[in-house]
């Protein structure tokens, strides 16, 4: 095609022949993407390790150490609905926050990076016990991970489903209840835009501005499968604010929408779940008790079992 006077174009390839899209990648010129069949959950091996019963007093650096945060080169990897599933689906859990980045801080001094990583520990616990899902957490001890390398671990381990947890603080102490958000170009309301900023600015803590960073989507492959995505991290967070309803209490509003960092992650399912308000003196005081937690964990393996049934039901059709 030639440009504006004659000059220079673009250039349009068609390709109509079915092929793999290491091949379509190729023709076109451009390097291997990992990409996976759309409305299909694809499952990998991920690196074994347990982590350690979490507790609400700062988590030892002697602990098993964290996943490498940088992915090694990435790789092509597809999905079929003819092909049985070999492996277990993989969960990872986001523990928010962790060193330098303490995250908000509660009426009784203890910090948010502290609450989720315990969460995410005994969440990941109960999920491994029902012998459906293999798990894996973003952190396991007290460090600061980029946010996008977050994403990172998790695009890099496989994952079917990224849970991200944190716990907020605003000035009005009387506000309580839990909330899920999934991705949105554009917040649904002013709180859920200013909660997507406070939350995205945490890499500045560490000198890394994230406002100089260009989506992943890079084609129009990666578009496709970011919306299939967005389509099932809504379904997902449609059953997860169902089950939570019965344990806790929810904001109005619960399921809402704002352009999270750890939420862009393009063929990954995400949410992220706002356990609570430490400004709250009934949520933050919940938040510390394990019992409570373990309710919530109770609501969110349910909603994960709920999630992959419907998917397995769909692949055998």
């Amino acid at each position: 095609f030639l440009g504006p006077k004659g000059g220079a174009g673009y250039r349009l390839v068609v390709d109509l022949t079915a092929v793999s899209p290491q091949t379509f990648m190729a023709r076109v010129g451009e390097p291997p993407l990992r990409v996976a069949t759309i409305g299909v959950p694809v499952a990998h091996q991920a690196r074994k390790g347990r982590a350690r019963k979490g507790m609400l007093t700062p988590p030892s650096n002697a602990e098993a150490p964290v996943l490498n945060s940088r992915p090694p080169a990435v790789q092509v990897m597809t999905a079929t609905v003819t092909k049985k599933r070999k492996e277990k689906p993989l969960i990872v859990l986001d523990p928010g926050h962790g060193g330098v980045d303490p995250g908000t801080q509660g009426r009784s001094g203890i910090y948010e990076k502290h609450i989720t990583l315990s969460a995410a520990r005994e969440f990941k616990t109960m999920l491994e016990k029902s012998g459906r899902y293999r798990v894996l957490l973003t952190r396991n001890r007290d460090i600061f991970i980029r946010l996008r390398d977050r994403i990172s671990i998790a695009r890099d381990a496989g994952a079917d489903l990224f849970i991200s947890l944190h716990a907020d603080a605003i000035k009005n102490r009387k506000i309580r209840g839990l909330s899920v958000y999934t991705l949105s170009e554009r917040a649904s309301d002013k709180e859920a835009a200013g909660l997507a900023e406070k939350e995205n600015k945490s890499d500045l803590i560490a000198g890394i501005d994230l406002s100089d960073k260009t989506p992943e989507v890079a084609n129009i492959l990666i578009d496709l499968t970011q919306r299939e995505s967005m389509n099932q991290s809504a379904r997902f967070a449609e059953g997860l604010v169902k089950e939570l309803a019965r344990k806790t209490k929810l904001l109005r509003n619960t399921h809402r929408f704002a352009g999270f960092v750890v939420l862009k992650a393009p063929d990954v399912p995400s949410v992220l779940i706002e356990l609570g308000f430490l400004s709250n003196r009934r949520d933050e005081k919940a938040l510390t008790r394990k019992p409570y937690r373990a309710k919530l964990g109770r609501a969110i393996v349910e909603s994960v079992n709920n999630y992959f049934t419907r998917i397995e039901e769909a692949i055998r059709k």
